[in-house]
């Protein structure tokens, strides 16, 4: 069974692995093992999280993969990033972060000036 196959079974439910085994030996271990937050996404969220790192983190490039705008991109990040408890959901944007999404036109002047005052 594949990663896919297991998300599906357990449609979001919360689940427990009892044994794991390593594939280049008979080793096994036994207990209770909880998967790691990122596999107990949904399979679409998962795709798009491999898609994101994939593509280095460019909105622009999920806007392409994805055919949807920024917004949208960014809000599924933000709905993704509240189901892991280690991601702080709403970092302050560093000055510089915020200049280069500017540069490279993914926010207006305007939603630059309204993150940099926030992160003041």
């Amino acid at each position: 069974m594949d990663w896919q196959e297991l998300t599906d079974l357990t449609q979001g439910r919360p689940f427990v692995v009892e044994r794991v085994r390593l594939t280049d030996s008979d080793v096994a271990v036994e207990g209770q093992f909880e998967p790691p937050q990122l596999a107990q996404l949904a399979v679409d969220d998962q795709v798009f999280v491999a898609a994101f790192v994939r593509s280095h983190g460019s909105i622009k490039e999920m806007e392409r993969i994805f055919g949807v705008s920024y917004p949208t991109i960014k809000s599924r990040l933000k709905r993704i990033a509240e189901q892991l408890d280690f991601v702080d959901t709403d970092p302050a944007p560093a000055g510089a972060d915020v200049l280069d999404r500017l540069q490279r036109g993914e926010i207006s002047a305007q939603e630059a000036l309204d993150e940099l005052e926030r992160s003041r």
